[in-house]
C-alpha cells in the first residue's frame, strides 16, 4: 500500500458520486442502490444469480437520474471480488462509496455440517468481504479524497443462532473487519461502518416484496414485525453521505429491537423448539 494519507479539508462537502453496491440484484442491496442513486451519480451494481433482478435494480437507479453499471460477482472465488471492484472503479474513474451487501447462509446443525458448507459460507460472507473492502479502500486511499465503506452484516454479528454456525462466525468476523478497517483507514478520510439487520423481508428470509405491515406479526420483536429493506437502505445512505463524516467503526443494528430481547425472550420460551434450525 503506497498511498499516503491526505486529509479531507471539507468533510461536509463529501458527496459519493461513484458508488459500488455488491449483491444489488435483490433485497437490501437493491434498495440501497436506489437509495444512493441521484442525478449525476454513477452506481455499479453487482449480481450473482438473478440477472433479471439486477436489471430491474439498474432501472430503478436510472429512474433516479443516475448512471447504472452492472457486473457479475461470484464470491465463491473471493479474490474475484477485488477484480470486479477494480473494474467498476476503473470504469467510473474511482470509487467514493462501497457497500458490501453480498451474502449467503446455511440452516444446519454444526454436528451435521460438512466442511464444504462451512467453507462456502465463510468464503462468501467473510473472505469475499475482505477482498472487496481492501480493493475499494485502495482506490479511495490512492485518490486522497476520502470515502465511505459500509459492510452489511447481521444481528448475528452480535448474537448466535442455532443452525447458522458459519454465518454467525463470518458476520462476527466481518463486523470486526469493519472496526479494524475504520482504525486503519481513518487517516485517509475513509469511514467504515457495519449495518446489522434483523429479520428483513428479502429473498433470504423468503419474504421478497411482501408488505411488512400486513399479516407479519412477530411477537418476539418489540416492534412486532419484520423490517423492510428500505429501512436498512436509509441507514446505509446516511452513513455514505456528508453528515456521517464523524461516524466510523460502529455497528448500526436495524432490527426492531430484536437484540434487546435476549433475557426477556429466554424467560418466556415455552418449549425446546429453538434447539433445532
Amino acid at each position: 500500500m503506497s498511498a499516503q494519507p491526505s486529509p479531507v479539508s471539507q468533510p461536509q462537502a463529501f458527496r459519493p458520486q461513484r458508488v459500488i453496491v455488491t449483491g444489488a440484484d435483490s433485497g437490501i442491496g437493491k434498495s440501497t442502490a436506489k437509495a444512493l442513486a441521484a442525478p449525476g451519480r454513477q452506481i455499479a451494481l453487482t449480481w450473482h444469480e438473478d440477472s433479471d433482478g439486477v436489471q430491474r435494480a439498474a432501472e430503478n437507479v436510472r429512474n433516479e437520474g443516475a448512471e447504472a453499471r452492472v457486473y457479475r460477482l461470484d464470491l465463491t472465488d473471493p479474490t474475484s471480488g477485488a477484480a470486479v471492484v477494480d473494474e467498476a472503479a476503473s470504469a467510473m474513474g474511482g470509487v467514493d462509496a462501497l457497500v458490501l451487501s453480498s451474502g449467503t447462509g446455511s440452516a444446519e446443525p454444526l454436528l451435521d455440517m460438512d466442511y464444504s458448507t462451512w467453507r462456502h459460507v465463510v468464503s462468501v460472507d467473510l473472505d469475499g468481504a475482505f477482498c472487496c473492502l481492501q480493493a475499494g479502500a485502495r482506490h479511495m486511499a490512492a485518490a486522497g479524497t476520502g470515502g465511505r465503506i459500509v459492510v452489511i452484516t447481521s444481528v448475528h454479528e452480535h448474537a448466535p443462532r442455532v443452525g447458522a454456525a458459519p454465518y454467525c462466525a463470518a458476520k462476527g468476523g466481518a463486523g470486526l473487519l469493519a472496526k479494524v478497517a475504520a482504525l486503519e483507514l481513518a487517516e485517509y478520510g475513509i469511514t467504515v461502518n457495519a449495518v446489522a439487520p434483523g429479520e428483513i423481508a428479502t429473498p433470504m428470509t423468503g419474504q421478497e416484496d411482501e408488505s411488512v405491515l400486513q399479516g407479519k406479526r412477530r411477537p418476539g420483536i418489540p416492534v412486532a414485525r419484520p423490517g423492510d429493506a428500505r429501512e436498512v437502505a436509509s441507514i446505509v445512505a446516511f452513513l455514505c453521505g456528508p453528515d456521517a463524516g464523524y461516524v466510523t467503526g460502529a455497528s448500526w443494528t436495524v432490527d426492531g429491537g430484536m437484540l434487546q430481547m435476549g433475557p426477556q425472550a429466554g424467560s418466556h420460551l415455552g418449549s425446546d423448539d429453538w434447539r433445532r434450525p
